[in-house]
């Protein structure tokens, strides 16, 4: 097992591609299709979300679990951070800037995000069936 730091950085680098295409959605839908930048920011965490997930998989954790297992996991804990990011969005964005508020919201999901699936979703079963 790789040491959590180092895992950590590489969750960061692959949440970056992440976080890029959050933004990208979020500034799109707000600019260009007027959407309420809460919604949008919601949408963008869900494209984010998919992006992560193969990257996460294959890439960071290197995981050996099963595709229905893991998804499921990932998307239970990227759900609870999708209602954490919604939550600081919606507080955030009544004194600040939309952007600004994303990008305070980040930091505390992604922080969330790479623990649970450091030690839940990607954790490789010690215990195998017969």
């Amino acid at each position: 097992m790789k040491p959590i730091l180092a895992n950590f950085m590489l969750y960061s680098l692959v949440g970056a591609i992440g976080t890029v295409t959050h933004f990208s959605v979020l500034v799109l839908l707000v600019q260009y299709v007027a959407t309420d930048p809460v919604a949008a920011s919601m949408a963008g965490f869900v494209s984010a979300a998919l992006v992560n997930y193969a990257l996460n998989y294959y890439v960071t954790f290197r995981s050996n679990n099963p595709h229905v297992t893991a998804l499921l996991k990932f998307f239970i804990v990227a759900l609870a951070g999708l209602c954490l990011n919604t939550l600081i969005m919606a507080v955030a964005v009544k004194w600040l800037h939309y952007v600004i508020s994303q990008a305070l919201a980040i930091p505390v999901v992604l922080t969330w995000n790479f623990l649970c699936n450091q030690f839940w979703t990607f954790k490789e079963d010690l215990f195998v069936e017969p």
